[in-house]
C-alpha cells in the first residue's frame, strides 16, 4: 500500500501518461510474468512504475541484475534503483529505445510492458514497439496487459510490424480488471 499515494500524485499530475490510480495488482504482476523463465535473461520491463511486474519477476527467479527497466517519471525511477540495485534503470520514454545500450547490448529473452498503450498516438505505440522488438531475441514475446476487452495494439500495427497477439488471460481481482497479451513475430 505504500506506493499507492505516490502512484495516484503521479496519476494526477500526468493521467494519459500513468495507466491507472493506482499500482498493478500482485496477481496481475503474475499472470503477466507467467511464462518468463530464469533462462529467459536479461528481462526488458517497460514503464516499470513501482515495480509490480519487477518484484514478480524476481519471485519468478529472475535475479535483479537480469533486469532492465525502463521507467519515464523520475520519482519512480528513482524507487526502482533503491528497491533493485542489481538492474540497469534507464529514465527515459519508452519510444526512444531503439537509441538506447545496456550491458554489452545484450537481447532480451521476454518484453514485460506496464505501458498504456491505449492513451497514446499509433506513431509512438509504433516507435515503443519497433524498439522494443529490435531488443528481442527470436521466439522472445513482448507481454502487455490492457483494461479493455482488445489487444491495446490495432490490428494495422500488427500487421505493419509483421506481429501476432494472443490473450493469455484475464485478471479479475485486478482494479479495474486486466486482460494480458503475448505479442510475437509471426
Amino acid at each position: 500500500m505504500s506506493d499507492v499515494l505516490p502512484f495516484f500524485r503521479a496519476w494526477v499530475a500526468h493521467p494519459l501518461r500513468i495507466a491507472s490510480v493506482v499500482p498493478s495488482g500482485r496477481a496481475l504482476g503474475r499472470l503477466i510474468t507467467s511464462q518468463v523463465n530464469p533462462g529467459f535473461g536479461p528481462v526488458l520491463e517497460l514503464g516499470a512504475g513501482t515495480g509490480v511486474f519487477t518484484q514478480a519477476l524476481v519471485e519468478r527467479g529472475i535475479p535483479d541484475s537480469g533486469l532492465v527497466l525502463i521507467e519515464y517519471t523520475p520519482q519512480f525511477a528513482r524507487v526502482l534503483q533503491r528497491r533493485y540495485p542489481g538492474a540497469v534503470v534507464i529514465c527515459m520514454d519508452a519510444a526512444g529505445l531503439r537509441h538506447v545500450t545496456w550491458r554489452h547490448d545484450q537481447l532480451a529473452g521476454a518484453v514485460i510492458s506496464g505501458l498504456p498503450l491505449l492513451s497514446m498516438p499509433p506513431g509512438k505505440v509504433l516507435a515503443i514497439l519497433k524498439g522494443a522488438f529490435s531488443r528481442l531475441r527470436s521466439g522472445g514475446g513482448f507481454y502487455q496487459f490492457t483494461y479493455g476487452p482488445r489487444c491495446p495494439v490495432s490490428d494495422k500495427v500488427l500487421d505493419r510490424l509483421g506481429l501476432v497477439s494472443q490473450s493469455i488471460g484475464w485478471v479479475f481481482s485486478n482494479f479495474p480488471p486486466a486482460q494480458v497479451y503475448r505479442l510475437t513475430r509471426r
